[in-house]
């Protein structure tokens, strides 16, 4: 689960500090994907998000955190998504240190990878 994101790219951030240090020294788009082990993480999020990549434009840094089992990374990542409540899988997407779009998990459940990657390009399309 962990290298299906880490295989294609991604880099992963397993400590508070590694999450400070990664978000700290990014320019330009940063997508932060916080990974999970549910149904929906496998069957829509992590494919979807794979899927959203194959285009032109997508983010200059892929960054992901595991929730359930790197807790201060993960709590670290969510505080730069304030004020989006916590929820995994989901998905940040940062330009130039700031959110300017995210996918919850509510958006995620009961969809399909497609619609999730469709969503994602969009937001590439508009802010990388």
């Amino acid at each position: 689960m962990r290298a299906e994101l880490t295989n294609k790219g991604f880099t992963e951030l397993r400590t508070a500090d590694d999450v400070e240090t990664a978000m700290a020294n990014v320019s330009g788009t940063a997508l932060v994907v916080i990974n999970s082990v549910c149904g929906c993480a496998a069957g829509s999020a992590r494919p979807g998000i794979l899927k959203s990549l194959q285009g032109d434009k997508k983010p200059d840094h892929l960054l992901t955190v595991f929730a359930g089992q790197d807790l201060d990374a993960t709590q670290k990542a969510r505080e730069f998504m304030v004020p989006f409540p916590p929820s995994s899988p989901a998905v940040a997407l940062f330009k130039d240190g700031k959110i300017v779009h995210m996918v919850e998990r509510h958006m995620i459940e009961g969809r399909t990878a497609d619609m999730v990657a469709d969503n994602l390009a969009g937001a590439y399309e508009s802010f990388c």
